[in-house]
């Protein structure tokens, strides 16, 4: 792979062969079309330059994980419509809100799934579930002051940008 250009010269090399990879993992040429494209993109925003022994592993590994996240938030997604159409029609959103909020609820998961399972449960025990902090200290093994150290580390990384990393 040349110095000046590694990411052009894979994607010269190997674009054919990881849309079709991708196509074959989603069933639709356009979402493949698009991961493949969002891969490559990923690769040039790096800061560090790109050094490849196996690129097709390499490129597997980056294009899986946006794989993953394509159906993670097909699946908020459809949570998100399911909660919607529970709505009385008078109560629903604006198309500009739903989609406001639907990215927000994208976000929210993104931030909470950084933070690790343990911190992540305790927050939802504590907001969804609305269970006392020693209910769930109890239910995790862990102490009430972990707990409330888990739930204000949730709180600040949902609320804040810069708490997200």
């Amino acid at each position: 792979m040349s110095a000046a250009h590694p990411v052009a010269e894979l994607y010269a090399d190997h674009h054919r062969w990881l849309h079709a990879w991708l196509r074959k993992k989603l069933g639709c040429t356009h979402r493949a079309a698009d991961l493949a494209h969002d891969t490559f993109l990923r690769l040039l925003n790096r800061e560090e330059p790109v050094a490849i022994q196996e690129p097709r592993a390499f490129l597997t590994r980056v294009a899986q994980g946006l794989v993953s996240n394509h159906f993670r938030r097909q699946k908020i997604e459809q949570a998100w419509l399911e909660a919607l159409a529970r709505l009385p029609e008078a109560e629903a959103p604006s198309p500009e809100s739903r989609a406001l909020m639907l990215e927000t609820l994208i976000e929210i998961d993104r931030r909470l799934d950084a933070l690790g399972p343990a911190v992540r449960r305790a927050f939802l025990l504590f907001q969804l579930d609305g269970l006392p902090q020693a209910e769930i200290a109890a239910r995790l093994g862990i102490s009430v002051p972990t707990v409330k150290r888990h739930v204000a580390r949730a709180l600040v990384a949902c609320c804040f940008d810069d708490a997200a990393g």
